[in-house]
């Protein structure tokens, strides 16, 4: 059944451009490389999404009942089983493969598959992968040219091993929350999973460079990502600095305590924000776009230091300014003048911006069951090998029959046989039909 006219996700789509294919016949980077993929929620299917994108075949294995647990995470698409905003966000160019790994015959089966693979990735809780056997050390004998990559919050191995690990528990730890936000309160997360994303930007980059390394080498290898390493590094350089200096980078809210003036301004209509990152770009602004010689002429306010120092009084200033006309006024002059700017806006307003526009990152793909939905296209831009045509995100164990046939060649009547025998646990993969007991 199709909701084609009902659906809020397909009127949406309706508002951004169709995608535009690749050019046929075009190879992609990762052409003939697959990747089983044991990984749930954000970090993991994030970065296996990317391989995706790339043209891997990536084969996400869910357990049958019901799947990776983000589908689950609202807002609900209507229209869609078992999918979430967030999951068809991050599981697009995947396919679907539902099996209880608890069964000998689902255990089996992802033996299969490992076998012939290029990559793992998982990111279950420390011990679970030794406990069905499927651990580095037993997979690289299935297949010695495995590149297998663990996806954890505190390692492996070590004292901490057993730790959870979400999101904004290590923007917590890592030092990112007590960066955040104004000095006269708490400091407050990131909204957006930041460490989930730049930890399957750290997976996706680990794994590429692995796939090298074993052309290059001829073996394999274990490759680890923890999400509380990754927090470290997304605190930026203020973890040197502090070294450097022994003191505890503090709270800014929107201005910056390395740049000045850095921050949000008002004119007569908008906010936009302005980062002045050196003196030559604070005197195009006080003397070309704000026609202010007095400002760009001032001994103390010429240099970094000195603005820093009188920056309450130069804000002022700004802001006074600014509200004299409107955003677009500002925008011509700023523009002209080459100084790094921009409106604040929302995200809705973001994505339906000229600058995503002209680079396309919004656009609207076919479903399936809802007849389009819109998509966000991947930042990376290859000229050669272009990025794989977005898919949808799949539906639990949507092409389970599809890879046990196309892949490991099992005919319909073993794959009946594995039905019954609780391998897709109460699931019975869609294009078969197993013959009655």
């Amino acid at each position: 059944m199709t909701t084609h006219d009902t659906s809020p996700l397909a009127r949406t789509a309706a508002e951004f451009p169709r995608h535009e294919p690749r050019p046929p016949g075009a190879p992609t980077a990762l052409q003939g490389i697959r990747v089983v993929d044991f990984t749930h929620f954000i970090a993991g299917p994030l970065a296996t999404m990317i391989l995706g994108d790339m043209g891997a075949d990536v084969i996400k294995v869910e357990p049958p009942a019901r799947g990776d647990e983000l589908r689950y995470y609202p807002p609900a698409v209507p229209g869609l089983q078992s999918q979430g905003g967030p999951f068809v966000w991050s599981n697009r160019n995947k396919r679907s493969v539902a099996l209880d790994l608890k069964s000998a015959e689902g255990l089996g089966i992802v033996c299969d598959l490992i076998a012939q693979a290029d990559v793992v990735v998982e990111n279950f809780s420390t011990g679970v992968m030794q406990r069905f056997g499927l651990d580095w050390d037993a997979c690289r004998q299935l297949n010695p040219r495995l590149v297998y990559c663990s996806v954890s919050a505190y390692g492996r191995e070590g004292p901490f091993a057993d730790r959870l690990g979400f999101d904004p528990v290590v923007q917590a730890e890592s030092g990112f929350v007590s960066m955040n936000g104004y000095p006269d309160r708490m400091g407050v997360r990131a909204s957006s999973a930041v460490m989930d994303i730049g930890t399957a930007m750290m997976v996706s980059n680990a794994i590429l460079g692995a796939l090298v390394a074993r052309e290059r080498q001829g073996e394999g290898q274990f490759v680890e990502v923890g999400l509380f390493d990754t927090g470290l590094l997304m605190t930026g350089w203020a973890t040197m600095q502090h070294l450097v200096t022994g003191l505890e980078p503090q709270r800014n809210g929107n201005t910056s305590p390395d740049t000045c003036p850095s921050g949000v301004f008002e004119a007569s209509d908008k906010p936009f924000y302005i980062n002045c990152g050196n003196d030559k770009i604070y005197q195009r602004l006080a003397a070309q776009v704000l026609d202010r010689p007095d400002l760009a002429n001032d001994p103390m306010l010429r240099e970094r230091n000195g603005r820093i120092e009188r920056r309450d009084e130069l804000f002022y200033q700004l802001n006074a300014e600014f509200g004299k006309h409107p955003w677009s006024y500002w925008q011509e002059r700023m523009r002209t003048a080459q100084i790094p700017c921009g409106l604040v806006r929302t995200v809705g307003e973001a994505v339906r911006s000229p600058e995503a526009q002209a680079r396309k990152l919004v656009t609207s793909i076919d479903h399936p069951e809802l007849g389009a939905i819109p998509n966000i296209a991947s930042p990376i831009r290859y000229a050669r090998t272009p990025m794989a045509d977005p898919v949808p995100a799949p539906s639990i164990g949507q092409h389970t029959a599809e890879v046990l046939s196309g892949v490991l060649g099992y005919g319909a009547p073993r794959i009946a046989e594995l039905a019954r025998a609780g391998a897709f646990g109460e699931r019975t993969p869609a294009g078969t039909h197993p013959p009655a007991a």
